[in-house]
């Protein structure tokens, strides 16, 4: 998974969501602050959701606890789902595995066992 589609790829999703003219603004201006598109932006945060960034989930937490959602999960169960998280990261880092190589792995796997 790249992660970077173009305009111009069929495969390729698009992203919409509405804001106000005065957040839009403001958030124009940071991104230009920072020298970060748009684009850029929104594409780094997905990636950092999808692949579990320790800062993004805490930030995801706030949201939940602002908002009051997800609360089947209490503070103990995502605390002990961060850790599982953290272990496992460690645990890939220590094999020296990388996302390519697990994506192959579990191909392999599919192609030795298609009843799975």
């Amino acid at each position: 998974m790249s992660g970077k589609g173009t305009k111009g790829d069929p495969k390729s999703k698009k992203i919409v969501f509405y804001d106000t003219p005065e957040r839009h603004a403001s958030l124009k201006v940071r991104l230009q602050h920072d020298s970060i598109s748009q684009a850029a932006f929104f594409r780094s945060l997905v990636t950092g959701y999808i692949k579990k960034d320790p800062d993004i989930l805490n930030f995801i937490d706030k949201i939940k606890a602002s908002k009051k959602i997800g609360s089947s999960q209490n503070k103990k169960e995502i605390r002990e789902s961060r850790e599982l998280i953290k272990k496992g990261n460690e645990t890939m880092n220590k094999l020296g595995l990388a996302e390519t190589e697990i994506e192959n792995i579990f191909d392999l796997l599919e192609k030795a066992n298609p009843d799975l």
